[in-house]
C-alpha cells in the first residue's frame, strides 16, 4: 500500500494536473461540452497507453542506449525541474490552438507534451527501471493508471471545476504544483548524484 501511495503521489504531481487542466480549458474554450468530454476520454486513454509503455520498457531502453539509471535520474530530474520553474513563473499559461478539429488535439499537444513532457518521460523510465520485481511493477502501473484516471476525471469535469475554482484559482494551484514538482525533481537529482559518489 505504501509503494502504491508513494508512486501515485509522485506520478500525479509530476504530471502537473492543474497545469494540464488550465491548458485543457484554454484550448477547449470554444468547444461544446460533449466535445470536451470526448476529448478528455481520448487524452486519458492516450496518456495511459504511452505512460505504461515507458514504465514497462524503461530497463530495455537503458540497455539499448547504454545509459546508467543514475545518469538518467539526474537528466530527468533536471528536465522536470525546468517544468516546475515554468509552472511557478506561469510562462506556459494561455496556450491556444487554432485551426484544428478539437478531437485531433488529444495526442498532440494534450497527451504529449502537455501531460507527458520530457521530464515526465524521464521519470517514468526511471521509475519503471527502479522496480525490483513484477509485483512492484504491477503496483507501480496500478498507481500510474489511477493517477492518470484522476487527471482524466478532472478534464472530464473541467466545466464544473472552472466555475468552482475560477481561472485565477487554477493558475495559483498550478504554481503550488510547481513547488511540489521542484522538490520531486531535486530528490531524483540528489539520489542520482549520491549513487554516483557511492
Amino acid at each position: 500500500m505504501e509503494l502504491f501511495l508513494s508512486s501515485f503521489l509522485k506520478i500525479y504531481f509530476m504530471m502537473a494536473p492543474f497545469f494540464v487542466l488550465t491548458v485543457f480549458i484554454t484550448i477547449t474554450k470554444n468547444a461544446k461540452v460533449e466535445e470536451k468530454r470526448l476529448l478528455a476520454i481520448k487524452v486519458t486513454f492516450a496518456v495511459i497507453v504511452m505512460s505504461l509503455v515507458l514504465m514497462f520498457f524503461g530497463k530495455n531502453i537503458f540497455e539499448v542506449f547504454g545509459v546508467t539509471l543514475d545518469a538518467f535520474r539526474i537528466g530527468a530530474g533536471a528536465l522536470l525541474f525546468l517544468t516546475a520553474v515554468d509552472l511557478i513563473h506561469g510562462s506556459k499559461d494561455g496556450q491556444t490552438i487554432e485551426g484544428s478539429k478539437i478531437l485531433d488535439l488529444a495526442v498532440v499537444p494534450l497527451a504529449i507534451p502537455v501531460t507527458i513532457g520530457p521530464g515526465t518521460i524521464g521519470i517514468l523510465l526511471v521509475m519503471g527501471a527502479e522496480y525490483e520485481d513484477m509485483t512492484q511493477l504491477v503496483i507501480g502501473a496500478s498507481a500510474l493508471v489511477s493517477a492518470v484516471l484522476l487527471i482524466g476525471v478532472m478534464l472530464y469535469l473541467s466545466n464544473h471545476l472552472e466555475k468552482i475554482v475560477g481561472k485565477q484559482g487554477l493558475l495559483i494551484i498550478s504554481k503550488i504544483t510547481g513547488l511540489f514538482l521542484a522538490a520531486i525533481s531535486a530528490q531524483f537529482v540528489f539520489t542520482g548524484i549520491k549513487n554516483f559518489m557511492a
